[in-house]
């Protein structure tokens, strides 16, 4: 089934997809995220990657460098971020959120591979998959495998990839990207150590996971810090999720699509999210959307209609009509005339709300 889909990312400071820019993936020049709450520069890495753009490389120096090399880390989240307003240790998290129920689509061995990944991944990791909105998150403290703090007032990230932020890159590589260690810049430095955060990554880590600890942190206003969440465990190209002694094939459940007995959607998506958990304000999002690819070009621009390509509101009415047979198997049929085409036209309508597109730009609906 996997042979049959094109993977792409995209992000942005909201969760529609519209909003979004195309992330270059395996490039080094960072993409920028702006919004009245953060300032973000973003890398998105993926190993052997085959998706788009089609320009995309195939892999990045990244992979080479300790500790990715011998770790054989499949895929890399690296931001760099300034928040506009403080936020407390407590409240800003980072992990994964669904827009719909996916209680009675989760696979078989979903609770023993959530305690794997609780084990080997991010002990932090909490959430609610049994919710209308499920979700999994982890204190961002805790949860980011790199944190780098930088200087409080200084560059927040960088546009060029032969350029490297001045406050939380600590590793210049002109073909990676954003590079960060565990640790900071002097000032960082300074401040860590009066907070009392630890110098490694797993003391941190461990420290962090103490509720007391993450409420007497602070992310500053005006600071920058930089992340790097990384792992082997999740495979772009077979789809699936590979944890020590236990592998799950995500392909079928990808977005919980497995149980579902209405015709599939033609996309399946992948969010990861850094939020404010107390205001519910979301910071930034990278999505990762699974496109057929017979919905893409062969310039790799995804086709109108499709999730992702242009919105069905934005299609005239014979366009948005042809594309909504074709989704549900009925493109080789003729449309009646007459009265009978007023009905069709109703039952369209309602098929079309039912897939969550009345209003067009839904990223990720059922």
């Amino acid at each position: 089934m996997a042979h049959n889909y094109i993977l792409q990312v995209t992000a942005g400071s909201e969760y529609d997809i519209t909003k979004h820019q195309i992330v270059p993936v395996n490039t080094a020049t960072p993409i920028t995220i702006d919004s009245e709450h953060i300032s973000v520069s973003l890398n998105v890495r993926i190993a052997e990657y085959r998706g788009l753009p089609r320009t995309s490389p195939s892999t990045s120096p990244y992979f080479s460098l300790p500790p990715h090399n011998k770790s054989k880390d499949q895929y890399s989240i690296a931001f760099e971020f300034t928040p506009k307003k403080p936020i407390n240790g407590n409240d800003l998290v980072f992990g994964n959120d669904f827009d719909h129920p996916i209680r009675d689509r989760l696979p078989p061995g979903f609770g023993t591979a959530f305690k794997i990944v609780k084990w080997v991944v991010d002990p932090g990791l909490d959430g609610d998959v049994y919710a209308d909105q499920p979700y999994l998150y982890g204190p961002a403290a805790s949860s980011v495998n790199t944190l780098h703090i930088g200087s409080k007032g200084g560059k927040s990230g960088t546009s060029s990839g032969t350029d490297t932020p001045s406050t939380s890159t600590s590793t210049e590589n002109e073909d990676a990207g954003l590079i960060f260690t565990e640790g900071g810049d002097s000032e960082g430095l300074e401040h860590r150590k009066e907070k009392g955060v630890p110098e490694t990554e797993a003391a941190r880590k461990k420290f962090f996971l103490n509720e007391e600890n993450r409420k007497a942190w602070e992310w500053e206003e005006g600071r920058s810090y930089g992340c790097d969440f990384f792992n082997p465990y999740l495979d772009f190209n077979d789809f699936a999720l590979r944890l020590p002694g236990f592998t799950l094939p995500i392909m079928k459940y990808w977005d919980g699509q497995g149980l579902r007995k209405e015709p599939p959607k033609r996309s399946h998506t992948l969010r990861y999210v850094l939020k404010n958990r107390a205001t519910d304000t979301v910071l930034f999002v990278v999505l990762f959307t699974l496109y057929l690819k017979e919905d893409v070009d062969e310039s790799g621009i995804v086709k109108d209609g499709v999730e992702g390509g242009k919105p069905l509101a934005l299609m005239g009415e014979k366009e948005r009509r042809r594309h909504e047979r074709a989704k549900n198997g009925l493109d080789g049929e003729e449309e009646e005339s007459g009265d009978s085409g007023d009905d069709e036209k109703k039952g369209e309508e309602k098929v079309e709300e039912k897939n969550g597109y009345v209003g067009g730009g839904d990223d990720d609906v059922d």
